[in-house]
């Protein structure tokens, strides 16, 4: 009896449960596994939004809670720890971050059960430097390669330019996202979501000119990527960013520039593929700088 008694007692201790912080871990890990895997989101978003989970679970962990016990208490006191001490991150940074918790909330609970807004430290928002039309044009102009890199190059940097597209974008156009009798590309942006933005004169003239003279001397086989590197394989985007350092410039100056050019802002988000109009406004404050200047310097009582 007594032996019977010390296995069982034995057998319970091997079976002891693990800590509710441990298991709450494990729980809160699968939700964001989950997240990540089904959520839409594109691989870099997928890459920046792990650590920073990943880093919110270990938060919840030492307090022994999950991702179910998230509410709006919990992300103020998160929000207050992250600006604090030595590591504190910047006010960017920590927005990523709550978007990062919203997002995986809303997928995991939905909507209704993600907690109100906390407010994050308020981020500057700096306004874009961007290139006038004539920078962009010596820029196209002078691209630089061999002759099916240099056209391939302009070509690019045109439809940067003219379309308004993420590098991500440009580089995971396909051949029949392109449709030159309707002057349009079919574009598949962030998350998966999908647009349509017209094709430019001067980006149709050097796609064109691209896709007769220069990409067949690129293609190795049977790849469908309008833009192909040197090996004959699809561009990425660290080959663009050796191109242009900074190609989101382009992206800057295509939606300003339209901006100037009396477009309304609405338009603009469509065209950029912007989720949030609030997104897009900061090219008004771009444009306002603009008009103040020429007030300063046309108005006799400025």
């Amino acid at each position: 009896m007594w032996l019977k008694s010390a296995t069982a007692t034995a057998r319970a201790v091997g079976r002891r449960r693990a800590p509710r912080g441990e298991l709450d871990a494990v729980k809160s890990e699968g939700a964001i596994a989950r997240f990540l895997e089904h959520g839409g989101l594109a691989e870099s978003t997928q890459r920046a939004y792990r650590v920073d989970l990943d880093a919110f679970v270990a938060w919840l962990s030492e307090r022994r809670l999950a991702l179910e016990d998230v509410d709006a208490r919990v992300l103020a006191e998160y929000v207050s720890d992250l600006g604090r001490g030595r590591d504190r991150l910047a006010a960017a940074s920590v927005a990523r971050r709550l978007a990062a918790i919203r997002s995986c909330l809303r997928f995991t609970f939905g909507r209704q059960n993600v907690p109100e807004s906390t407010p994050g430290p308020r981020r500057a928002r700096r306004l874009p430097e961007v290139p006038k039309v004539a920078e962009i044009e010596e820029l196209v102009e002078h691209a630089e390669g061999p002759a099916a890199l240099a056209l391939r190059n302009a070509a690019l940097l045109e439809l940067l330019y003219s379309a308004g597209l993420r590098s991500a974008e440009a580089v995971g156009l396909d051949l029949a996202d392109v449709d030159f009798e309707r002057e349009a590309v079919h574009v598949l942006g962030k998350g998966g979501k999908e647009r349509v933005v017209p094709l430019g004169e001067a980006a149709a003239l050097r796609l064109a000119l691209y896709l007769r003279e220069g990409r067949p001397q690129l293609a190795r086989g049977a790849i469908d990527a309008v833009f192909l590197s040197a090996r004959g394989r699809r561009l990425d985007t660290s080959t663009v960013r050796r191109i242009i350092r900074h190609p989101h410039r382009l992206r800057h100056a295509f939606a300003t520039h339209l901006l100037e050019g009396g477009a309304d802002l609405r338009t603009i988000q469509e065209l950029l593929g912007h989720a949030s109009l609030s997104t897009t406004q900061i090219y008004s404050r771009v444009d306002a700088r603009r008009l103040r200047r020429v007030y300063d310097r046309s108005h006799p009582r400025s």
